[in-house]
């Protein structure tokens, strides 16, 4: 479901950009957008060109719920490899290194989680999360605190499955890897499905390792080059109105050229949702 907003003075082809984009997701990800809306920031008057809104999805659970509360001393966790969504994408553009965008168009999250959910294991799964804004030492808190454990991480094995130019980018602009969102999923699962789960997804040319295990210690711990270091996260419309009605409703002059230019702007919101998804279809 998607609600939108525009103020006064926006652009709506910042509308169409948005729809294009989230139908991108809709169609790759196989979930149908089935209601929504569309209107004016509300109250009287919002000057200015801002978009706002808001996007949900809501699923029925048919198996078992991967939630973190699962998670017991013993588990393995796996992560697979991490290419970055729009966190990647922000520091690429600002940093003026619009090359690596194409490091992030593609859907092998998805695809592994999908493969993981239709697996014959899936009993011995315990908990599936994303690698998200606070990076791997703010998810690995945060999921410990929830599931009451400690983990202790091998550094390396985590590094070994960033993307190399990603990896290299943050280091050109002195960001930590640990600490952004890679667009990795991390899997905690007991020790006997290990191998299927990283041989099944390497048949589907996705990338996936064993960074560590769970056990009782309430921390995290991180191993790095031989030294153990316990890790801590980092902070950082009908006129209803008497002004409305002022305003008036009445159509404008120049409605046929805003007519031609709205064609245009969605012609072209479509066309760019459907290059992106070729290239992530063939990539």
């Amino acid at each position: 479901m998607i609600d939108a907003h525009l103020g006064d003075d926006a652009d709506v082809g910042k509308l169409f950009d948005f729809m294009a984009g989230v139908s991108t997701i809709s169609e790759l990800a196989q979930v149908p957008i089935t209601a929504g809306s569309t209107l004016r920031i509300g109250g009287d008057m919002v000057i200015g060109d801002r978009f706002v809104g808001g996007l949900a999805a809501i699923g029925i659970a048919s198996k078992s719920i991967l939630a973190r509360r699962n998670i017991q001393p013993g588990d393995r966790i796996l992560m697979t490899e991490g290419t970055g969504g729009g966190t990647i994408t922000t520091t690429a553009i600002y940093s003026g290194n619009h090359e690596i965008l194409k490091e992030t168009l593609n859907i092998k999250f998805l695809e592994a989680a999908k493969i993981i959910l239709n697996s014959t294991y899936l009993s011995e799964i315990r908990a599936m999360c994303d690698v998200t804004n606070g990076g791997l030492r703010g998810d690995l808190y945060e999921i410990n605190y929830e599931a009451e454990c400690g983990v202790t991480i091998y550094e390396e094995k985590v590094r070994a499955l960033v993307n190399k130019k990603v990896l290299n980018l943050l280091e050109s602009v002195n960001v930590d890897y640990l600490g952004v969102s890679l667009d990795a999923l991390l899997i905690y699962c007991s020790q006997e499905v290990v191998d299927d789960i990283i041989q099944d997804l390497a048949q589907n040319q996705i990338e996936c390792a064993e960074i560590g295990y769970v056990d009782d210690s309430k921390t995290v711990s991180m191993i790095s080059q031989d030294e153990k270091q316990n890790v801590l996260p980092r902070f950082r419309e009908s006129a209803y109105t008497k002004i409305k009605q002022e305003i008036g409703e009445e159509i404008p002059e120049d409605i046929k050229k805003m007519e031609r230019r709205l064609e245009e702007a969605a012609s072209q919101a479509i066309g760019k949702k459907n290059r992106i998804i070729d290239y992530i279809n063939n990539n």
